[in-house]
Order: structure tokens, then C-alpha cells, then sequence
């Protein structure tokens, strides 16, 4: 796990190293907990620590009782992201491979920001003496919408100071502390527990044979009588199906005694 890309050091250069590894541990979670603890023993801390577990497939079987026995299979990974002081990231990183039971993947990255960290200290001094012209400018006597148009630059110049100031210290903290991010995962397990059957709680507690036909009986004649209330609920319907069956027949009567 160790590198020289995160012990390289040279005093005219300044670096802001990274690191990236995958791999497997025996338990996520004890394993998190260790590296949480590895990392303070440094002197750095954990910024992100996540675990989550996924199933990956669940069969149950019946084992009599009402009871089910459930097999669940699931992987539990987490993923961590860790700062530790860069003169001290070796040594985190040869404590950490003891975790390990498989290595997937690991890349190391030191990068030369330098010329950055140049960048933003010469924008800082340049807000720095903006501001005093902009203070000379203001104490002159002036018209007052000149004086306005100081007072604008002078916000935004303070703006541009306090921006390159921020930067430079985000420069100089990742100089410092060395960034580390950690993928690790478990073989996959399996987990055993007993579950309710509803099937065969159902079953056990359904009713018997002949008080199922007396309840069909009881359901059936019920259903009859029910019938008979929509029949006469209907009844309007009726008397006008009475009324055209009489007045058709009268009128085959009618027709037939007219061809005779």
C-alpha cells in the first residue's frame, strides 16, 4: 500500500496528495470503526463514512409450526474519506493494509500546486494595494458620484481579496492533509431468521367442513333473498314489460281476426 508519491518531498515544490483504494475486509463495519481510529492516531479525522448492505436474494421455507425459515443474502460495503496529515499518509496507509484480506485497486496522486498557491498569494497582495488606493481615492475630496463608484470598487475589490484569501488557505489545507478515499466490502453472508407462515396460520385456524357448508348454505340463501329484494326493487320495470306484452298480443289478435 505504501508509495513514494506520499513521502516525495522537496522544499521548493508543495504537493497536495491523494489517494484512492478498493479492497476487501472481513467485517465493514469493525473494519470502519478501526480505520477511524487509525486515522486520529495520526492526527487526521474522517470526513464521509458510509455503509449500506443490499440483498441480494431471499428463499424461505417451511419448517412446520406455522413458521418460516427466511435466508436472506446480502453484501455490506462502505466507502470513507479520510484526512491525515501528508508527512503521515505512508504510515496511515502501511497501518491500514493490516485490514485488508484482498486488494481490488489502489492509486496514489501528489500533485504540484506551487504555482498555484503563487497565484492566489500575488492576487492577494494585488486586492492589497488596490485597497489603499481605493482608501487614498475615497479621503480625497471629490464629487460625490465619483466617490460612489469608489466606494463600488472598493466592495468588489474587497470581494476579490476575500475570495483569493479563502482559496489560499483551501490550497494550503490540502498541502497539509493528505486526501484519502477508501471503498471497502465483505463477502456476501447469509442471514437465518424465522418468519411467520400466513399460509399455514390461515390454514390452521380455518373453519371446519360442515360449518363451511352451513356457512355457504346461510350465504346462499341470503343471496336468494337479496335476488328477490332487487326483483321487487324493479318493479316499475316489470309493469311496463307487462303492458307491452298485453298490447302486442291485442294487437296480433287484431291482426289476425282482420285476415280471417
Amino acid at each position: 500500500m505504501a508509495s513514494g508519491t506520499l513521502a516525495q518531498t522537496d522544499p521548493a515544490r508543495r504537493f497536495v496528495r491523494t489517494a484512492q483504494a478498493r479492497f476487501a475486509v472481513d467485517d465493514v463495519y469493525r473494519s470502519a470503526l478501526a480505520i477511524e481510529d487509525l486515522a486520529a492516531a495520526q492526527g487526521g479525522f474522517v470526513v464521509a463514512n458510509r455503509i449500506r448492505s443490499e440483498t441480494q436474494g431471499v428463499q424461505r421455507h417451511r419448517i412446520g409450526d406455522g413458521k418460516l425459515l427466511e435466508l436472506t443474502e446480502y453484501t455490506t460495503a462502505g466507502e470513507l474519506t479520510v484526512r491525515v496529515p501528508s508527512e503521515r499518509a505512508q504510515t496511515f496507509l502501511r497501518e491500514l493494509a493490516k485490514q485488508m484480506t484482498f486488494l481490488d485497486s489502489r492509486d496514489f496522486d501528489a500533485r504540484d500546486v506551487q504555482f498555484d498557491l503563487l497565484r492566489q498569494q500575488l492576487a492577494y497582495a494585488r486586492s492589497q494595494e488596490l485597497q489603499q488606493l481605493l482608501a487614498q481615492a475615497v479621503q480625497t475630496g471629490d464629487r460625490l458620484d465619483r466617490k460612489g463608484d469608489v466606494f463600488a470598487a472598493r466592495e468588489r475589490a474587497l470581494a476579490a481579496r476575500d475570495d483569493a484569501r479563502v482559496t489560499q488557505r483551501e490550497v494550503e489545507d490540502r498541502i497539509a492533509f493528505a486526501t484519502i478515499d477508501l471503498s471497502l466490502y465483505q463477502p456476501s453472508q447469509v442471514r437465518h431468521s424465522e418468519r411467520v407462515d400466513p399460509d399455514a396460520v390461515f390454514a390452521q385456524h380455518r373453519p371446519g367442513f360442515f360449518v363451511r357448508i352451513g356457512q355457504a348454505l346461510r350465504a346462499g340463501w341470503q343471496g336468494l333473498l337479496d335476488a328477490g329484494v332487487v326483483v321487487a326493487l324493479l318493479w316499475p320495470l316489470w309493469v311496463f314489460v307487462a303492458i307491452v306484452a298485453i298490447a302486442w298480443r291485442a294487437w296480433r289478435r287484431r291482426r289476425v281476426a282482420a285476415r280471417s
